[in-house]
């Protein structure tokens, strides 16, 4: 006799009567009535089923969690070195990958591409040129904490930062000179740099971060197909001079929660790319308006406005406080343009 048939009817009299039992009894006293064996098998079957989908979902849920504490495990387990060389690796490739679904990346061969400063003639009045300053300002300041968190000392996680912050969006120039709509820009190679040295400075030097901020302040347009990395109809960057920082006014604290702004920002240049419409302000009268006749506006404006990030990390709010270092808020501030 095959050895699995005593072990099927230990199985059946010891767990499976007894719990055909409980359930018939139990479904008598709460209906009323007896319970047919077909129904009994049908209940027992749903039931178990029920409970290995349950005892599967379990299953894969530690599973994941061990896969997640075993990746975490081998992260942590790496030097501070490949910690920094796999980041910049992600960073490449996450760059990459972006530019080959919304940049036209691989769509020509490598070229180069003048595309001027902040002349009438340039593709957004130069304040795509602001962008590039800015995220490389932002990524390096970034970056700095996080290496010192992996064990550099301050700076040495400052020097690579900045380093790492001019590799990766250096590789994202290099990526524009396969793209059919961009090219190989020296200009945004410059400001590359000048963005990672900017961050660098911030970070060396506490008391200047401390009394400036360099800022975006983005207010979306109307379309669902806005590339927010290139949308500049929609961008104005500004630095901040926030009198929080100025030690002299400490006897003065309401004065301490002002900060005065300087701005730029242009209109009427489209997309960047001569596009007036399709790229997020369809609806947007004005300025769908202005590119569609070429009336382009380069704007430089002065501001006033209350430092939200001093006020936020006074009431212990850092991760907020910090974020609002670098983004400004839409209609916060006074704007008054030159």
């Amino acid at each position: 006799m095959p050895l699995w048939r005593p072990i099927i009817a230990t199985g059946t009299q010891r767990f499976y009567y007894p719990f055909a039992r409980f359930i018939a009894e139990n479904f008598q006293w709460a209906f009323g009535r007896t319970l047919t064996r077909p129904l009994m098998r049908a209940l027992i079957r749903a039931l178990i089923r029920a409970f290995t989908t349950f005892l599967i979902l379990v299953l894969l849920m530690t599973s994941q969690a061990a896969v997640a504490a075993s990746i975490k495990d081998k992260w942590q387990a790496l030097s501070r070195e490949d910690k920094l060389h796999y980041t910049n690796i992600a960073g490449m490739v996450a760059i990459g990958a972006w530019g080959v679904t919304h940049w036209d990346y691989g769509q020509r061969s490598p070229h180069l591409k003048s595309e001027g400063w902040f002349g009438e003639g340039t593709t957004s009045g130069g304040v795509d040129k602001l962008g590039h300053l800015y995220t490389g300002y932002v990524s390096t300041r970034a970056l700095t904490p996080l290496l010192q968190s992996w064990g550099f000392p301050q700076p040495q996680a400052l020097r690579y930062a900045a380093l790492s912050s001019f590799t990766l969006f250096s590789f994202m120039e290099l990526g524009d000179a396969f793209s059919a709509t961009y090219g190989f820009s020296y200009e945004d190679f410059l400001m590359n740099g000048l963005g990672s040295y900017v961050g660098y400075l911030f970070e060396s030097r506490p008391n200047l971060a401390k009394k400036f901020d360099l800022r975006i302040e983005y207010q979306p347009g109307s379309g669902s197909d806005v590339d927010i990395f290139t949308d500049y109809e929609h961008t104005k960057y500004l630095v901040a001079m926030k009198l929080d920082g100025f030690d002299t006014l400490i006897d003065y604290p309401y004065l301490r929660y002002l900060e005065f702004h300087v701005g730029y920002y242009s209109r009427g240049f489209g997309d960047g790319f001569g596009n007036g419409f399709g790229n997020g302000f369809t609806d947007d009268f004005d300025r769908g308006f202005d590119a569609a006749i070429g009336r382009k506006k380069r704007k430089v404006y002065l501001g006033i406005g209350i430092n939200f990030s001093a006020i936020l990390r006074r009431q212990k709010f850092n991760k907020t406080a910090t974020f609002l270092q670098y983004v400004q808020l839409p209609h916060t501030d006074l704007q008054f343009v030159l």
